[in-house]
């Protein structure tokens, strides 16, 4: 069934597996590398790269990575509103006393970086878990970050989201979409495609259909590469820039069912 890319407990073991489905269809889009198809990354190419820990909703193993986020201000990270919906987190955000973003570390459970607790977050109030559109939060820290953290967000018509530019999906997610979880931070290479690519595998009718107005369709055209569990909220960049949000999709590295991405530049408030 298609649904976000997060991460939930199941099961009465806490085992990991995919996350929160509001919909009727198959599984998560966005795997191989982060992801599906991937290769290891440094988080010193990528210091933008965050990833959302609670070890006491999803243990200790992998330092309880469940999404992932982008950087954007000293202060600010950007993420998939389905990440903080209850489905994933069993409560509010607020519920988790150890909710925080692990940042500066390619290894979840290596040294250095720096472990930073939330003090607010806020929910796109157009999110529609139904439909998955607008699918956007922002986390505030209780710590600011270096300024070597940021990422700039492309301007809403920025050539690097063009059909064709090329394009790098990371996260710590799953790396064969049979629930393998990464340790270290991984990247994917695809490409932007065409509204219709994902007009034509999401047509609606029984399942959630592809908006471009706030949805970004990336992925690589012969399949192989792109995002999956886990990798939920975290950053398609291209030409150095941040373009999409890990969302949902159908699958993981599918061909005919390429990632689906919150297009930023449409769905992120003037101010933070």
């Amino acid at each position: 069934m298609r649904r976000p890319l997060a991460r939930a407990l199941t099961g009465a073991l806490g085992l990991l597996a995919g996350a929160a489905a509001p919909l009727a269809a198959t599984a998560p889009a966005s795997a191989d590398s982060v992801v599906v198809g991937g290769q290891p990354a440094r988080i010193a190419e990528a210091p933008w790269v965050v990833a959302l820990s609670s070890r006491d909703r999803f243990g200790g193993t992998r330092a309880g990575q469940f999404c992932g986020g982008v950087v954007v201000a000293p202060t600010k990270v950007l993420t998939a509103a389905h990440c903080l919906g209850r489905e994933v987190l069993g409560g509010e955000p607020s519920q988790l006393a150890d909710f925080k973003v692990i940042a500066g570390r390619t290894s979840l459970r290596g040294q250095g970086g720096a472990e930073i607790g939330i003090s607010d977050t806020w929910v796109h109030p157009h999110y529609d878990p139904a439909a998955n559109s607008d699918d956007l939060a922002v986390l505030t820290l209780q710590k600011a970050l270096p300024t070597a953290y940021v990422i700039d967000v492309a301007a809403p018509e920025d050539p690097a989201m063009h059909p064709g530019t090329p394009a790098t999906v990371y996260g710590w997610g799953d790396t064969t979409g049979n629930g393998s979880y990464a340790t270290s931070l991984r990247s994917a290479q695809v490409q932007v495609l065409p509204d219709e690519a994902c007009e034509r595998a999401y047509p609606g009718g029984s399942g959630v259909s592809y908006r471009g107005d706030s949805m970004l369709c990336a992925g690589d055209p012969a399949g192989g590469r792109d995002a999956c569990q886990g990798d939920s909220g975290g950053p398609l960049v291209a030409k150095g820039r941040l373009i999409g949000l890990v969302s949902w999709g159908s699958g993981c590295g599918q061909a005919e069912n390429p990632g689906v991405y919150t297009r930023v530049s449409a769905v992120l408030p003037t101010r933070l």
